[in-house]
């Protein structure tokens, strides 16, 4: 089976890490988010994956010159103008030449599922279209899909006011798709899978949905772009990670934290419940806690970093700044 993974948006909640570097690219736990992604679609026999590419296709390009990742080919479906989730599907699929059933992802999600129980149901099913569906607390930032008692997709609300979802089983962005999908995708427009084609497959009854609870993160923002690596180190995807490359200098004290290759922990300075990316510097005194510091950054002596900060790539935060739930440079 072939999978169409999204990773063409710009990755705009996660600047200033994502200005020129999508945000697929950038490592959980010191690997590409992308191959991660990747990784687990050939543990359920995927055997080709199509990357539909926007912002900065080359960051994959040059990653993957050999149109190989984690063991599985690669097929690059540049989109020539932004066509929105749907449009971007169509594209891809198309320019691969897709016209058996097949996934599609979002690139951005790491998730445990049971990709091959899901294409299992989906055939049970006789549907057009399965989507995912996972829990969560607060669905007001998500796709919420009502269905019947058999799976039945019952209507699409998406990112309902907080206090109105009819559920709390969301869209978890992982879906199956047989090839007359694309024939619901209008040509040379923009189209939202989530506000066009879902409902409009509901209404035929042809859409599915399968519920599963599988570990499952969407790591677009801040906020869950350090939870994911903390769940790394934590044992909760798989064993326990070690967060602390071989490469790395470390004189000062670290916490839960990820440290990237070559990065510098100077003597005094205390990194805790954060990620530094590969080259980061904590100087002497600085103080670095549940914040995201990027590629060659420097925070200077006895600055401190909180609070879900996120320091640039190559920024030098001064000596002494304090720097609370903010981006720098802004």
């Amino acid at each position: 089976m072939q999978a169409l993974v999204l990773v063409g948006g710009f990755g705009t909640r996660l600047q200033p890490l994502t200005l020129t570097t999508p945000k697929q690219m950038l490592p959980i736990v010191g690997k590409p988010m992308i191959e991660h992604v990747v990784e687990h679609l050939a543990t359920h026999g995927v055997t080709k994956v199509v990357l539909s590419l926007g912002f900065a296709p080359e960051a994959f390009q040059e990653a993957y010159p050999e149109g190989v990742c984690a063991g599985i080919p690669l097929h690059y479906a540049i989109e020539p103008e932004p066509l929105d989730t749907a449009g971007a599907v169509r594209f891809a699929a198309l320019d691969a030449g897709i016209d058996e059933t097949f996934l599609v992802l979002n690139g951005d999600v790491l998730t445990g599922l049971d990709v091959s129980a899901l294409v299992e149901r989906h055939n049970s099913f006789g549907a057009e279209a399965t989507l995912h569906l996972t829990p969560v607390d607060d669905p007001s930032r998500y796709g919420v899909v009502p269905t019947d008692t058999d799976g039945r997709v019952l209507g699409f609300v998406e990112k309902p006011a907080p206090g109105t979802a009819p559920t709390n089983w969301i869209n978890a962005g992982t879906y199956v798709f047989e090839p007359t999908v694309l024939d619901h995708i209008a040509a040379g427009r923009r189209v939202s899978v989530e506000r066009e084609v879902f409902p409009a497959l509901a209404e035929t009854g042809r859409l599915f949905a399968w519920e599963s609870a599988d570990y499952w993160i969407d790591t677009g923002t801040p906020a869950t772009y350090l939870q994911a690596q903390l769940d790394f180190l934590d044992g909760r995807r798989g064993p326990a990670h070690c967060g602390l490359d071989e490469t790395a200098t470390v004189d000062g004290t670290v916490e839960r934290s990820e440290i990237g290759a070559n990065c510098v922990v100077e003597t005094g300075a205390v990194v805790r419940n954060s990620v530094l990316l590969a080259g980061a510097h904590a100087a002497a005194g600085a103080v670095i806690e549940g914040s995201i510091v990027g590629w060659g950054a420097t925070v200077g002596a006895g600055a401190t970093v909180r609070n879900l900060s996120v320091i640039g790539h190559g920024a030098k935060v001064p000596a002494g700044e304090a720097l609370d739930g903010v981006t720098f440079p802004k």
